[in-house]
Formats: structure tokens, sequence, C-alpha cells
């Protein structure tokens, strides 16, 4: 808290909390907030930090609100429009200056939560039909898919545990309550320089990003393309993992450019660039709440030999659309990988695909490795890889 002001909270987005909050009704309940952010109390790179994400604020979507001193108002609303007056006064103060007008949907006593589950199962090479799968946030209540219903499980992550949905059945959008202050736990969520961004319009540094959601956490390698690691036993479990459009030659070990393409607290991707000499190569990079493992596309222009694999050997073993470990490493897991598409086992461990300019993949860990609940084998890994559905949330009246 700022001196005797307590905390408003939209989305990810912490602000000042102000005396006032304007509402109306109508055709639309609106929510009119308004406020100042000033360094100091705050630093500079704090103020800098809240003006930048007010203007990244993602219109229409939902997004939990909520008060320190006015808790009766939290709810969920979709942002309109942001206005915010940036102005600095050199050497002295600096502030930003906001107005958010937003549409209130109601309190979590007046509306559901409607997961949109839509798409269809991943193209594959395997006539594998996959696993419908979906996880709410931690704390939501009253998971609901009609007369039929999904089963269940637990995974143990660092923002505790979270509830996942498995054999969600088709043609089905799940409805589930849960409170605004509940809405952020477990989400999926982007940082920067230790920052965790909102919404897209964002300018995103090719390095010091990370990628998590409390099960799955990667960034940058510091020997490899990527450090993918595994939050497994309370505490977090690392492997490098090298990425190349020349096969087993030179991996990417820098990026040139990052892009984030979508930031919901359900599904990130973040989108990166690396020069060629000529042309480029691009790798998404998307991870879902309550996810065991990374998903990867990585293209190129012309045709080459893409990969993905460890960059330290491993033994392992393949199954049908993916390939895990041998055995059980020190931490009592077994590293997994796949694709949707055909592709060569990897000597270190890992995918790889001659003559291609694309390259699907995901990477994860099979947690308790031999002794994996179900749920988390490399088989279940893979099936919830290729029907991992794209996610809409909608507010929907109870």
């Amino acid at each position: 808290m700022q001196g005797d002001y307590g905390d408003l909270r939209i989305g990810r987005l912490l602000l000042r909390e102000t005396f006032k909050t304007g509402e109306s009704s109508g055709d639309n309940r609106t929510l009119d907030l308004e406020g100042q952010e000033s360094s100091p109390p705050l630093t500079r790179a704090e103020l800098v930090w809240r003006h930048d994400n007010l203007c990244a604020l993602d219109q229409g979507c939902v997004q939990p609100l909520t008060f320190t001193d006015k808790p009766e108002r939290n709810c969920y609303v979709t942002v309109g429009s942001v206005t915010a007056d940036y102005t600095e006064w050199r050497g002295d103060t600096v502030t930003s200056d906001w107005k958010i007008q937003a549409t209130r949907l109601g309190s979590d006593a007046e509306v559901d939560l409607q997961s949109r589950l839509t798409g269809v199962v991943r193209a594959n090479d395997f006539s594998l039909t996959g696993e419908r799968w979906h996880a709410p946030p931690i704390g939501h209540y009253g998971y609901y898919t009609g007369s039929s219903n999904a089963t269940t499980m637990t995974r143990a992550g660092a923002d505790g545990a979270i509830t996942v949905y498995r054999s969600v059945p088709a043609g089905v959008s799940p409805r589930w309550g849960c409170t605004p202050a509940n809405y952020l736990n477990g989400r999926a969520r982007l940082t920067s320089s230790g920052t965790e961004l909102c919404g897209t319009d964002q300018s995103l540094s090719p390095a010091g990003w990370a990628l998590t959601n409390g099960l799955v956490n990667v960034t940058p390698g510091a020997s490899g393309t990527l450090d993918v690691q595994a939050h497994t036993g309370g505490a977090w479990h690392s492997k490098q993992w090298n990425v190349s459009v020349a096969g087993s030659g030179a991996s990417i070990t820098g990026w040139d450019g990052a892009t984030l393409l979508r930031n919901d607290c359900e599904h990130v991707i973040l989108r990166l660039t690396k020069s060629l000499s000529p042309g480029r190569a691009t790798l998404d990079l998307a991870l879902r709440r309550g996810s065991r493992f990374v998903e990867g596309y990585l293209q190129t222009g012309t045709s080459a030999t893409l990969a993905a694999y460890l960059r330290t050997t491993e033994a392992s073993t393949s199954g049908t659309g993916y390939v895990t470990a041998s055995g059980n490493d020190a931490d009592g897991n077994r590293y997994a990988a796949g694709s949707a598409r055909t592709f060569t086992s990897h000597a270190n461990g890992g995918i790889q695909k001659a003559s291609t300019t694309t390259l699907d993949f995901w990477i994860g860990v099979a947690a308790g490795g031999g002794s994996a609940v179900s749920g988390d084998a490399a088989t279940d890994l893979r099936n919830q890889y290729l029907a991992a559905m794209p996610e809409a949330v909608y507010a929907v009246r109870r």
C-alpha cells in the first residue's frame, strides 16, 4: 500500500485505490475508475510499469476487479477504454493520472465463468484422439459440464494445488464459480526482468523473460536454448534444451526479438525471432494454466532439419508420438517430449525432423517418473497435448 491508500487490482495490474468509484446503470452497468500513480513514493521504474501496463490492458477480456477498502465492489469487468497522462517534472516527480471505463459483469454470486473450449484435436500422424482437459484457477468451485462429469486430478505446484479436469465431454463449455480474489491463482504468466506483464501491447526484451504457470517455468537457457524447469516435490528442477534449425549443428543461443501473441490467465503465447543468414526462424512458446508441458512451434522460411533436444544426453525410449527418459533422474522424474507429426528421435533425447519448414513439439516432465500418477505419465501428456483446446473465458448469468 501507498500511505493510507489501499490497493485496487484489475486483472494482473496493481494500482492505488482512491476514494471514489463511479457506477451507472442502463443498457450496461458501467464502472468509472480514476486515480494517480506517483514517484515518489513509488520508484520511477514501478510507476513506469504501472503506466505502461495500464495502457496495455486488453479490451473485451474478463478481468477480476478487487479493492482493499471497498471489497463489496469486487466483481468481474471488461475494460472499455483507458487513458493515462504521463507527466514528469525533471529531477523531481513523475505522475500517471489514469482513468478506466469498464463494464461490470457481476460478482461471483451473480455470474459463472464459462470456458468455451473450441476447435478440434490437433491434426496428427498417429490416428490418436487425445484427451480433452481443462484447468480453472486454484480456488474455483462448482465445476459443471452438464449430464456427463469430467474426472479430476490434482497437481501440486509453486502456486499451490491446482485441479485438472480430464476427459471433459466434447461439445461442452464448462461453467464454474470463482471469487475475483482467487481468479489469478495458478495463472499462466510472462515476466520480463522480474515484472509480470499485462496484455499484449508491450515492449518486450528477447532476454530476461520467464514463462510460468507454477508447474512449468521456461527461461532462456544458460547453456542451451531453453531452460525448462518442472516443479515437483516442492522444488524446481531444471533441464537445458537446445532448439536448432541445423539438426545437431549449432543451436539457437540468443534471440533478436520477442513478441507477446496472447497474455491471458488461462493461456500465454510468446513468439521469439532469430535472424539467419539469410532469413529468420521463429519459435512460438505456449503455456496453459495447469499444464505439465510447454508447447513449441518452430518455423523457418527454407527447408532444414529442425530439432528440439536435451543439451545433456539422457537415455530415452520412444512411444507413439513421444520420447521419454528410460529411467528416473536424480529428482525422481522423467523428461518427456513429442510432436503431433512424425519425427526422428534425437540421440541426446528429444525430437528432430528433416527437410521441413515447421516443427511442432512439446516438452514436459512425467512427474514421479516410472511411478507417475494417471494424468502425469508420458502417454497422458501426449494425449493432453493433442487435445488441448483453445479457451476463451466469458461471464454468464448464473
